[in-house]
């Protein structure tokens, strides 16, 4: 089954959104995780009916905090494959703040 069609089967249970994340490892198996957390009740967003929107803005700050993090271990000549990161988020804030849209959502056809 690929995420089309898992998505579809999400959205005929019910949800009129559903999010998938994946990453392709070669040779090894597929992990599945949960965290539950409670609803807050409160509407948060910037774009209320554009998740396409929203999802471009959190990926792109996180990419561009991620990409920070690694630059700043280089520049310091460590290798960033080597060790665990110390994520540098406060030095990532206006990344956060204001976002460069590097990815953008693709609507399925």
């Amino acid at each position: 089954m690929d995420g089309r069609e898992a998505c579809n089967i999400l959205h005929a249970a019910g949800p009129p959104m559903v999010v998938l994340t994946s990453i392709i490892s070669m040779g090894l198996s597929p992990e599945q995780f949960k965290i539950v957390i409670p609803k807050i009740p409160a509407y948060f967003t910037k774009y209320p009916d554009n998740l396409d929107k929203a999802a471009e803005l959190a990926v792109s700050s996180l990419q561009a905090l991620l990409q920070r993090t690694i630059n700043d271990y280089k520049s310091a000549g460590h290798d960033p494959k080597s060790s665990s990161l110390e994520i540098r988020l406060i030095q990532s804030q206006n990344d956060i703040r204001n976002p460069e849209i590097k990815f953008r959502a693709e609507r399925y056809t």
